[in-house]
């Protein structure tokens, strides 16, 4: 659907990757303080991601906190305590909500490509998608080429983190847990859209 200029996609997110392991930190701390400003103090404050600098703990407690704040609070309530898998699955599901971008790609290339029985997604599938994009979003033209490759770096990260596709590329039929369905499914249209499964 085209957008106009004023809704820009937010790019942010080459910190870290899926962020899972950050996860499992936060949500608890969040679940005793329920307040998001609080969280972040408390985990820069008292580096309880245990990143070796302070510029880094900074960048990547803002970026869990914000991938955080896009999930429900029954989604945080079982974060911690989700198998990895599971885990994987919540987190790509907050990457897709707070990042319009990863979404409409996880839903017009990842699970069309499944769907189509397509074995693979590479990065010439989503240079063709970013294009499209791009045409009627000027801020994906303003980016360099460093960033753009970055950008798509992280993503086939974050997908081989969540275990979706293979570091060769090849795409991995979900299977998602009764409870991640039941959370997914609390949204409409329901966030099953983001991933290779033949669920609805």
């Amino acid at each position: 659907m085209p957008h106009g200029t004023d809704d820009r996609y937010a790019l942010s997110f080459t910190t870290g990757g899926l962020l899972a392991r950050e996860a499992a930190v936060l949500a608890p701390v969040y679940g005793e303080l329920r307040d998001w400003a609080k969280v972040r103090d408390a985990a820069v404050g008292e580096n309880l991601l245990q990143t070796r600098t302070h510029s880094t703990g900074v960048r990547r407690v803002r970026e869990t906190v914000n991938r955080l704040s896009v999930l429900s609070d029954r989604e945080l309530e079982i974060l911690a305590d989700v198998t990895a898998s599971e885990r994987g699955h919540l987190m790509w599901a907050a990457a897709c909500r707070r990042y319009e971008l990863i979404g409409e790609f996880a839903e017009e290339v990842l699970r069309e490509r499944f769907l189509t029985l397509a074995s693979t997604v590479s990065y010439e599938d989503y240079d063709s998608f970013y294009r499209a994009k791009a045409m009627w979003h000027e801020e994906l033209d303003d980016l360099t080429d460093l960033s753009y490759k970055k950008l798509r770096q992280v993503l086939f990260k974050m997908m081989v983190e969540a275990g979706l596709v293979t570091k060769q590329g090849a795409i991995e039929p979900v299977l998602l847990s009764t409870r991640v369905t039941d959370c997914l499914t609390e949204r409409s249209p329901s966030d099953i859209r983001f991933f290779p499964t033949r669920t609805v």
